[in-house]
Protein backbone atom coordinates (compact mmCIF):
# COMPACT_ATOMS: atom_id res chain seq x y z
CA UNK A 1 0.00 0.00 0.00
CA UNK A 2 2.57 2.41 1.03
CA UNK A 3 2.29 5.81 2.16
CA UNK A 4 -0.91 8.02 1.96
CA UNK A 5 -0.87 11.55 2.00
CA UNK A 6 -3.28 14.12 3.58
CA UNK A 7 -3.67 17.89 4.60
CA UNK A 8 -6.96 17.17 6.45
CA UNK A 9 -5.17 16.39 9.90
CA UNK A 10 -8.90 15.07 11.20
CA UNK A 11 -8.22 12.73 8.18
CA UNK A 12 -4.91 11.71 9.88
CA UNK A 13 -5.73 11.23 13.28
CA UNK A 14 -8.70 8.88 11.82
CA UNK A 15 -6.81 6.65 10.27
CA UNK A 16 -3.48 7.31 12.16
CA UNK A 17 -4.71 8.05 15.67
CA UNK A 18 -4.35 4.08 16.52
CA UNK A 19 -0.94 3.38 15.58
CA UNK A 20 0.69 7.02 17.57
CA UNK A 21 -1.58 6.38 20.80
CA UNK A 22 -0.10 2.82 21.27
CA UNK A 23 3.57 4.33 21.47
CA UNK A 24 2.27 8.08 22.76
CA UNK A 25 5.55 8.73 24.52
CA UNK A 26 7.63 7.58 20.81
CA UNK A 27 5.38 9.69 18.69
CA UNK A 28 4.55 12.87 21.34
CA UNK A 29 5.58 15.15 19.18
CA UNK A 30 3.28 13.83 16.45
CA UNK A 31 0.28 13.68 18.43
CA UNK A 32 0.79 16.97 20.41
CA UNK A 33 1.28 18.99 17.34
CA UNK A 34 -1.42 17.05 15.13
CA UNK A 35 -3.86 17.63 18.09
CA UNK A 36 -3.08 21.76 18.00
CA UNK A 37 -3.50 21.97 14.28
CA UNK A 38 -7.21 20.07 15.37
CA UNK A 39 -8.12 22.79 17.86
CA UNK A 40 -6.44 26.12 15.94
CA UNK A 41 -6.30 25.07 12.43
CA UNK A 42 -4.62 28.63 11.90
CA UNK A 43 -1.80 28.15 14.08
CA UNK A 44 0.68 26.41 11.64
CA UNK A 45 -1.65 27.45 8.54
CA UNK A 46 -0.31 31.23 9.18
CA UNK A 47 2.55 30.29 7.67
CA UNK A 48 6.34 31.97 8.35
CA UNK A 49 6.73 35.49 10.02
CA UNK A 50 8.19 37.96 6.67
CA UNK A 51 7.82 34.87 4.33
CA UNK A 52 5.69 33.73 1.61
CA UNK A 53 3.69 30.47 2.15
CA UNK A 54 4.89 27.88 -0.27
CA UNK A 55 3.09 24.95 0.92
CA UNK A 56 0.77 23.80 3.66
CA UNK A 57 1.37 21.10 6.35
CA UNK A 58 1.15 17.93 5.33
CA UNK A 59 0.17 14.45 7.15
CA UNK A 60 0.92 11.10 6.21
CA UNK A 61 0.67 7.25 7.08
CA UNK A 62 2.36 4.07 5.72
CA UNK A 63 1.25 0.91 5.46
CA UNK A 64 3.12 -2.36 4.09
CA UNK A 65 0.48 -4.35 2.39
CA UNK A 66 -0.68 -6.99 4.88
CA UNK A 67 -4.10 -8.42 5.08
CA UNK A 68 -5.60 -6.10 7.80
CA UNK A 69 -3.87 -2.69 5.95
CA UNK A 70 -2.57 -1.79 9.82
CA UNK A 71 -1.09 1.68 10.06
CA UNK A 72 2.92 1.28 10.70
CA UNK A 73 4.55 4.36 10.75
CA UNK A 74 3.60 8.26 10.20
CA UNK A 75 4.92 11.29 9.43
CA UNK A 76 3.95 15.12 9.76
CA UNK A 77 5.25 18.51 7.97
CA UNK A 78 4.91 21.56 9.10
CA UNK A 79 6.92 24.37 6.88
CA UNK A 80 9.03 25.68 8.38
CA UNK A 81 10.27 22.61 10.64
CA UNK A 82 11.48 18.96 9.46
CA UNK A 83 9.59 16.58 8.66
CA UNK A 84 8.67 14.22 11.85
CA UNK A 85 8.84 11.35 11.05
CA UNK A 86 7.59 7.97 13.30
CA UNK A 87 9.31 4.56 13.45
CA UNK A 88 9.40 3.14 10.11
CA UNK A 89 11.66 0.40 8.13
CA UNK A 90 13.66 2.29 6.37
CA UNK A 91 12.89 1.33 2.93
CA UNK A 92 9.31 3.19 4.17
CA UNK A 93 11.74 6.04 4.65
CA UNK A 94 13.63 6.19 1.49
CA UNK A 95 10.23 6.11 -0.15
CA UNK A 96 8.79 9.01 1.39
CA UNK A 97 11.90 10.83 0.75
CA UNK A 98 12.50 10.12 -2.89
CA UNK A 99 8.78 9.92 -4.03
CA UNK A 100 5.61 11.21 -1.76
CA UNK A 101 7.79 14.26 -0.70
CA UNK A 102 9.18 15.15 -3.77
CA UNK A 103 8.64 18.84 -4.65
CA UNK A 104 8.22 20.02 -1.09
CA UNK A 105 10.87 22.39 0.33
CA UNK A 106 12.53 20.76 3.49
CA UNK A 107 14.92 21.95 5.73
CA UNK A 108 15.73 18.67 7.12
CA UNK A 109 14.13 15.22 8.84
CA UNK A 110 13.42 14.72 12.73
CA UNK A 111 13.57 10.99 13.54
CA UNK A 112 14.95 7.80 15.03
CA UNK A 113 18.79 7.25 13.82
CA UNK A 114 18.58 4.67 10.72
CA UNK A 115 15.30 5.84 9.25
CA UNK A 116 17.13 9.34 9.49
CA UNK A 117 19.85 8.83 7.76
CA UNK A 118 18.36 6.12 4.93
CA UNK A 119 15.50 9.43 4.70
CA UNK A 120 18.66 11.62 4.54
CA UNK A 121 20.77 9.71 1.86
CA UNK A 122 17.34 9.45 -0.47
CA UNK A 123 16.76 13.12 -0.11
CA UNK A 124 20.22 13.75 -1.24
CA UNK A 125 20.62 11.65 -3.83
CA UNK A 126 17.34 13.15 -5.13
CA UNK A 127 18.00 16.84 -4.95
CA UNK A 128 22.09 17.22 -4.39
CA UNK A 129 21.68 18.79 -1.05
CA UNK A 130 23.84 18.34 1.82
CA UNK A 131 23.41 16.56 5.17
CA UNK A 132 23.99 17.92 8.29
CA UNK A 133 23.48 16.87 11.76
CA UNK A 134 21.63 19.46 13.41
CA UNK A 135 20.88 18.04 16.86
CA UNK A 136 21.00 14.99 18.75
CA UNK A 137 18.32 14.36 21.51
CA UNK A 138 17.13 12.79 24.29
CA UNK A 139 13.33 11.86 24.99
CA UNK A 140 12.85 11.59 29.43
CA UNK A 141 9.80 10.59 30.97
CA UNK A 142 9.12 11.70 34.78
CA UNK A 143 9.75 8.30 36.72
CA UNK A 144 8.96 10.35 40.31
CA UNK A 145 8.83 14.02 40.88
CA UNK A 146 11.67 15.30 43.30
CA UNK A 147 11.92 19.11 43.81
CA UNK A 148 15.65 20.44 43.28
CA UNK A 149 17.47 20.95 46.64
CA UNK A 150 18.29 23.62 47.73
CA UNK A 151 14.86 25.17 45.87
CA UNK A 152 15.16 28.56 45.11
CA UNK A 153 13.45 31.81 46.03
CA UNK A 154 10.20 32.82 44.42
CA UNK A 155 7.20 30.99 43.35
CA UNK A 156 5.19 30.47 39.86
CA UNK A 157 2.09 31.28 38.30
CA UNK A 158 0.50 30.33 35.22
CA UNK A 159 1.19 33.22 32.53
CA UNK A 160 -1.94 34.90 31.42
CA UNK A 161 -2.67 37.24 28.30
CA UNK A 162 -0.68 40.45 29.89
CA UNK A 163 2.53 38.48 29.56
CA UNK A 164 2.12 37.97 25.92
CA UNK A 165 5.27 40.17 24.82
CA UNK A 166 7.62 39.16 27.65
CA UNK A 167 6.43 35.42 26.73
CA UNK A 168 6.84 36.11 22.77
CA UNK A 169 10.21 37.76 23.47
CA UNK A 170 11.84 34.65 25.41
CA UNK A 171 10.24 32.05 23.12
CA UNK A 172 12.17 34.21 20.17
CA UNK A 173 15.28 34.09 22.34
CA UNK A 174 14.99 30.45 23.19
CA UNK A 175 14.33 29.93 19.76
CA UNK A 176 17.42 31.45 18.97
CA UNK A 177 19.43 30.05 21.03
CA UNK A 178 18.85 26.46 19.90
CA UNK A 179 18.74 27.14 16.31
CA UNK A 180 15.38 26.48 15.29
CA UNK A 181 13.26 27.44 12.86
CA UNK A 182 13.82 31.47 12.91
CA UNK A 183 10.67 31.92 10.61
CA UNK A 184 8.08 30.70 13.09
CA UNK A 185 5.30 32.62 14.01
CA UNK A 186 6.20 33.19 17.59
CA UNK A 187 3.75 35.33 18.54
CA UNK A 188 1.11 32.10 17.38
CA UNK A 189 2.64 30.03 19.49
CA UNK A 190 2.51 31.95 22.62
CA UNK A 191 -1.09 32.38 21.92
CA UNK A 192 -1.88 29.21 21.14
CA UNK A 193 -0.03 28.40 24.69
CA UNK A 194 -2.13 30.54 26.79
CA UNK A 195 -5.23 29.27 25.87
CA UNK A 196 -5.00 25.76 27.29
CA UNK A 197 -2.78 27.39 30.38
CA UNK A 198 0.64 26.16 28.85
CA UNK A 199 2.78 28.65 30.28
CA UNK A 200 4.28 29.50 33.41
CA UNK A 201 6.68 31.90 34.75
CA UNK A 202 8.78 31.56 37.59
CA UNK A 203 8.90 35.03 39.83
CA UNK A 204 11.47 36.26 42.13
CA UNK A 205 10.75 39.10 43.91
CA UNK A 206 7.70 39.70 41.89
CA UNK A 207 9.79 39.69 38.76
CA UNK A 208 9.43 36.62 35.83
CA UNK A 209 12.80 35.19 35.54
CA UNK A 210 12.08 31.76 33.67
CA UNK A 211 9.45 30.30 31.96
CA UNK A 212 8.05 26.79 31.57
CA UNK A 213 5.72 25.63 28.92
CA UNK A 214 3.47 22.30 28.46
CA UNK A 215 1.99 21.03 25.48
CA UNK A 216 -1.85 20.03 25.81
CA UNK A 217 -2.67 16.92 27.47
CA UNK A 218 -3.48 14.12 24.77
CA UNK A 219 -3.58 10.34 25.12
CA UNK A 220 -3.19 10.89 28.49
CA UNK A 221 0.10 12.45 27.68
CA UNK A 222 2.08 15.75 28.06
CA UNK A 223 5.47 17.00 26.69
CA UNK A 224 7.05 19.64 28.71
CA UNK A 225 8.72 22.37 26.62
CA UNK A 226 10.22 24.82 26.25
CA UNK A 227 12.60 25.84 29.61
CA UNK A 228 14.23 29.24 29.28
CA UNK A 229 15.79 31.36 31.61
CA UNK A 230 17.12 34.85 30.70
CA UNK A 231 21.37 34.74 31.16
CA UNK A 232 20.88 36.85 33.92
CA UNK A 233 18.96 34.85 36.26
CA UNK A 234 20.81 31.43 34.89
CA UNK A 235 22.79 29.37 37.66
CA UNK A 236 20.11 29.73 40.50
CA UNK A 237 17.98 26.78 40.19
CA UNK A 238 14.84 28.66 38.56
CA UNK A 239 14.46 26.62 35.70
CA UNK A 240 14.67 23.33 37.48
CA UNK A 241 12.12 24.79 39.96
CA UNK A 242 10.03 25.79 36.92
CA UNK A 243 10.04 22.38 35.14
CA UNK A 244 9.24 20.79 38.52
CA UNK A 245 5.78 22.72 39.03
CA UNK A 246 4.69 22.36 35.53
CA UNK A 247 5.46 18.52 35.90
CA UNK A 248 3.65 18.54 39.44
CA UNK A 249 1.01 20.45 37.63
CA UNK A 250 0.41 18.14 35.05
CA UNK A 251 0.44 14.90 36.70
CA UNK A 252 -2.27 17.13 39.35
CA UNK A 253 -4.23 17.77 35.93
CA UNK A 254 -4.43 13.78 35.37
CA UNK A 255 -1.56 12.97 32.86
CA UNK A 256 -0.23 9.57 33.52
CA UNK A 257 2.77 10.29 31.33
CA UNK A 258 5.05 13.72 31.64
CA UNK A 259 7.60 13.81 28.86
CA UNK A 260 10.36 16.23 28.01
CA UNK A 261 13.43 16.10 25.31
CA UNK A 262 16.86 17.82 25.58
CA UNK A 263 19.79 18.71 23.58
CA UNK A 264 22.49 15.74 24.01
CA UNK A 265 24.75 18.34 23.53
CA UNK A 266 23.94 19.88 26.64
CA UNK A 267 24.49 17.84 29.78
CA UNK A 268 23.60 20.95 32.00
CA UNK A 269 19.94 20.46 30.80
CA UNK A 270 20.46 16.50 30.87
CA UNK A 271 21.53 16.48 34.46
CA UNK A 272 19.38 18.86 35.50
CA UNK A 273 16.55 16.86 34.75
CA UNK A 274 17.28 13.49 36.08
CA UNK A 275 17.66 15.01 39.19
CA UNK A 276 13.94 15.96 39.07
CA UNK A 277 12.67 12.56 38.33
CA UNK A 278 13.52 12.23 34.56
CA UNK A 279 14.80 9.10 33.14
CA UNK A 280 15.83 7.88 29.49
CA UNK A 281 13.51 6.48 27.14
CA UNK A 282 15.39 6.90 23.63
CA UNK A 283 17.31 9.11 21.16
CA UNK A 284 16.50 10.80 18.02
CA UNK A 285 18.60 12.97 15.44
CA UNK A 286 17.29 15.88 13.65
CA UNK A 287 19.21 15.78 10.35
CA UNK A 288 19.51 19.60 8.24
CA UNK A 289 18.98 19.74 4.30
CA UNK A 290 21.82 22.22 2.95
CA UNK A 291 23.08 23.98 0.19
CA UNK A 292 22.04 22.22 -3.61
Amino acid sequence: MGWVTTGDVAEFLRKAGDFLRAERARNTVLLTVSETMRLNPGHYAAGHRGQARKSGPLFGWWANGDADGAVRGAFMHTPPFPVVLSAVPAEAAADLAATTLAGRPLAGVNAHQEPAATFASAWSERTGCGVEVHRRTRLYRLAGLAWPDPRPGGAPRVAGDEDAALLTEWVRAFSVEVHEAQAADHAAAVRDRLSHGGLTLWESGGTPVCLAGVTRQVAGMVRIGPVYTPPRWRGRGYASAATAEVSRAALAAGADEVLLYTDLANPVSNSIYQRIGYREVEDRVVLSFVGR
